[in-house]
């Protein structure tokens, strides 16, 4: 639904720890991360230069606390995803999981982190900035050196085998690293509301969508343990799912992500979207969680 083509998979849940997962992944995933697949672009070519000034300026602030001009401008443009890396020091070694282009770790280079690497199977191509950050073509089964932090926005659900690579992430964690995984789970509002118009579910390119029970039962068998869990859904949650409801695909020029004018939601509907999000967050309901792991010993 996110391209409007409309093919038909079956998914099944669990009784006993209630992931939802496809029953048969595709032979071929090509026609499913297209080249112009949203992760695979670098959406900061060609903005404007004080804009793009701007935007360094607030995402200093958001990892490093310091900074009057970036503190105002991050109370009016928030990034909760930036302030993740905030517990983190400039030469941490910082690797992310199916980074696609790797525009988070740009930005991150860009606010003053110079340790990093990222890692996306499904890139054509290896890809070297001209500011020295390389995203490489490659799997975590690859990959050899400590890190301090490992991180997954919303790529894990996209692993097919999910306790093996939790397994490699404590091999290659350091003995006080973390990993922080950012998921959708069933666990929610959404998923018990809209059911298969639930915009999380993105089939077929997500193989499970964890409750937070499957996704314990997964840490415990990799040798990790959950330190903390936090949610972090947003109003997606209810514009995607209600557009696909009115069968709107996700890149459909209604779409409320393409043409927020020409979508079928006023400001007003927004602004509850947004609201409801932040209510659900905090009864523990919201459809995302941010979940950090650090191995046993």
């Amino acid at each position: 639904m996110m391209f409007g083509f409309r093919d038909v998979f079956t998914y099944f849940q669990c009784s006993v720890c209630g992931c939802l997962q496809i029953a048969e992944i595709p032979a071929d995933m090509s026609k499913y991360y297209p080249s112009d697949y949203y992760s695979y672009s670098f959406n900061e070519k060609g903005q404007y230069w004080l804009k793009t000034k701007l935007k360094k300026i607030r995402d200093r602030f958001a990892v490093s606390g310091h900074g009057f001009t970036g503190r105002i401008l991050y109370k009016f443009f928030p990034d909760e995803t930036l302030r993740l890396y905030s517990a983190f020091y400039p030469n941490s070694r910082i690797l992310d999981v199916g980074c696609g282009a790797g525009n988070l770790l740009l930005r991150l280079k860009n606010a003053g982190f110079r340790n990093l690497s990222g890692i996306d199977p499904f890139n054509s191509t290896s890809i070297k900035y001209p500011n020295g950050l390389e995203i490489e073509k490659k799997a975590l089964i690859e990959m050899e050196r400590k890190w301090d932090l490992i991180t997954y926005h919303h790529s894990f659900e996209h692993i097919a085998s999910p306790v093996e690579e939790l397994k490699k992430v404590s091999e290659l964690l350091d003995d006080n690293g973390i990993c922080i995984i950012r998921i959708p789970i069933v666990d929610s509002f959404a998923w018990d509301h809209y059911k298969t118009n639930w915009v999380q579910i993105d089939a077929p390119r997500h193989f499970f969508l964890y409750s937070l029970k499957s996704f314990a039962m997964l840490v415990e068998k990799a040798g990790l343990i959950i330190e903390k869990i936090d949610y972090d859904s947003t109003d997606f949650q209810f514009w995607g799912s209600e557009q696909y409801k009115n069968n709107i695909p996700l890149n459909d020029e209604k779409s409320f992500s393409v043409n927020p004018g020409e979508s079928i939601f006023n400001r007003g509907e927004i602004k509850e979207f947004i609201m409801k999000s932040k209510e659900l967050n905090n009864k523990k309901l919201g459809d995302q969680v941010v979940i950090y792991l650090r191995r046993k010993n």
